[in-house]
C-alpha cells in the first residue's frame, strides 16, 4: 500500500484512495467496481492475494470486475519477475479494464512491488492515454 502510493506519486500520479481490505472476494469486487464506476479512477493497483493459498482471491475478484482482459501487463510483470526469482511462476496476478479504469494486480512483497512498479510506471501513462481515447495504440 504505502510503497505503491509513494512510487506512484514520485512518478507524477495523484493517489485518490488507499484501502486495506480483508481477503474477501465479494468485498474486493465491490471496491474495484466502485473505484471504476463511481470514482472513475484511471488505474487501480492491488497488492497481495495472488498466490496459491485458498484465501488468495484477488485474481478472481479482479476478473469478475473486468470487462476486458489486459493480459500483456500481467505477462510482462511475470516475465520480468522470473528473471529475479523463479517463484514468480506461482503468481496468478491478472490485469483487466473496467470502463476506462485499468486494474493491475501486484505481488504482496514490498520488494516485488517495487520491482514491478519500476517496470510499469515509466510506460503506464501511454496505456492510460490510449484507454481514455487521448492517444493512438
Amino acid at each position: 500500500g504505502p510503497l505503491i502510493k509513494e512510487m506512484a506519486e514520485r512518478s507524477g500520479y495523484t493517489v485518490e484512495e488507499q484501502l486495506l481490505l480483508p481477503d474477501d472476494e465479494d468485498r474486493i469486487y465491490d471496491e474495484l467496481t466502485r473505484l471504476a464506476d463511481e470514482a472513475g479512477v484511471d488505474v487501480v493497483f492491488t497488492t497481495g492475494g495472488t498466490g496459491f493459498s485458498q484465501r488468495d482471491r484477488m485474481p478472481e475478484a479482479t476478473m469478475r470486475a473486468g470487462e476486458r482482459n489486459a493480459p500483456g501487463i500481467a505477462e510482462a510483470i511475470r516475465s520480468y519477475s522470473m528473471k529475479i526469482t523463479p517463484r514468480a511462476m506461482f503468481s496468478r496476478a491478472v490485469s483487466v479494464i473496467r470502463k476506462k479504469t485499468l486494474i493491475i494486480n501486484l505481488p504482496g512483497s514490498p520488494k516485488a512491488v517495487s520491482e514491478c512498479l519500476d517496470l510499469l510506471l515509466p510506460e503506464l501513462e501511454h496505456g492510460l492515454l490510449i484507454l481514455k481515447g487521448e492517444a493512438d495504440g
